[in-house]
C-alpha cells in the first residue's frame, strides 16, 4: 500500500475480511460526491432567508451527520447563534425544496466505485447501505447513479430513531438481512461510521477522500485506512475471487 494506506488491524476483528458475507456502505463522500448540490441547497436556502451565502468549503465542513444537523450549523453561523424551532423548521424546509430539485443531478460517482461494488456482489458477498441522508433523496440518488441493483437493503437517516454514529443503523441492517456483526465490514469516510462501526463491533475500512470536518480519517481509528474504494478488494476478496 501506499503511505496514505495502512493496516491498522487491532484484536478485535475476529473474521478475516475475506471471509466477510456483509459490505455495509456509506453514501455521501464515501460512493458519491454529494457537495456541489448538498452546497447549492445550502444557499439557495440561505438567499431565500436573506443570509448571505457561502464557500463551498465551508460546507464541506458542515457535512456528515444528516440534513438537520446541516442546517443548523448553516443558520448558526448565518445567525451567529443557534436557530429558534421556528428558523430550523423554515430552514430544513428549504433546504429540502432545494436539494428535492438538485440531489440526482449531475451526481459524481467517485473513481472506481461501480467495478467494486460489481466485483464484490459477484464474488458472492451481500451490499447494504446507511446512510444519513434523509431516505426520501435516497432512492433518485441510487437510480440515477446506476447503484441501486447492487445493494441487498438500504437505510436512511430517517428510517430509525437513530442515526450514525449510533450503532442501531448497523445492527438493523446486520439482523434485516440475518448476517452476524462478525461477518460485517463497515466502509465510510467520516468519524461517524468509524464510531458506529466500533460501537457495533464490526470492523471498519476509512477512506480518505471523504467529508470528515476537516480531520484526517486515520485520527478515528478505523482498522483500515484507504485512499481508493478500489483497495477495498484486496482486503475483501480472496485471490480467487478477484
Amino acid at each position: 500500500m501506499d503511505n496514505q494506506d495502512s493496516s491498522q488491524k487491532n484484536s478485535l476483528i475476529t473474521p478475516p475480511l475475506a471471509q466477510v458475507k456483509l459490505v455495509l456502505f456509506d453514501l455521501d463522500g464515501t460512493l458519491i460526491d454529494s457537495l456541489p448540490q448538498l452546497w447549492q441547497a445550502v444557499n439557495q436556502m440561505l438567499t431565500a432567508l436573506e443570509h448571505e451565502p457561502v464557500a463551498l468549503d465551508v460546507v464541506r465542513g458542515w457535512v456528515g451527520n444528516g440534513a438537520d444537523m446541516l442546517v443548523t450549523r448553516a443558520l448558526t453561523a448565518a445567525l451567529q447563534r443557534a436557530p429558534n424551532a421556528d428558523e430550523q423548521a423554515q430552514g430544513r424546509a428549504g433546504f429540502d425544496r432545494a436539494y428535492g430539485a438538485l440531489a440526482e443531478q449531475e451526481v459524481a460517482l467517485y473513481p472506481g466505485v461501480k467495478k467494486t461494488l460489481q466485483q464484490l456482489v459477484a464474488a458472492g458477498k451481500t451490499l447494504a447501505l446507511v446512510t444519513n441522508k434523509p431516505s426520501v433523496f435516497v432512492p433518485d440518488i441510487l437510480e440515477s447513479t446506476g447503484l441501486a441493483p447492487y445493494f441487498s437493503a438500504v437505510l436512511g437517516g430517517d428510517c430509525l430513531s437513530q442515526k450514525k454514529p449510533d450503532p442501531t443503523p448497523l445492527l438493523h441492517i446486520c439482523q434485516q438481512l440475518d448476517i452476524a456483526p462478525q461477518q460485517a465490514v463497515m466502509v465510510g469516510d467520516s468519524e461517524n461510521d468509524v464510531l458506529a462501526a466500533q460501537r457495533a463491533k464490526i470492523a471498519v475500512v476509512g477512506l480518505t477522500y471523504g467529508y470528515n470536518y476537516g480531520r484526517p480519517i486515520a485520527d478515528s481509528q478505523p482498522d483500515w485506512v484507504l485512499s481508493e474504494l478500489p483497495r477495498l478488494l484486496d482486503l475483501v476478496l480472496s485471490k480467487k475471487d478477484r
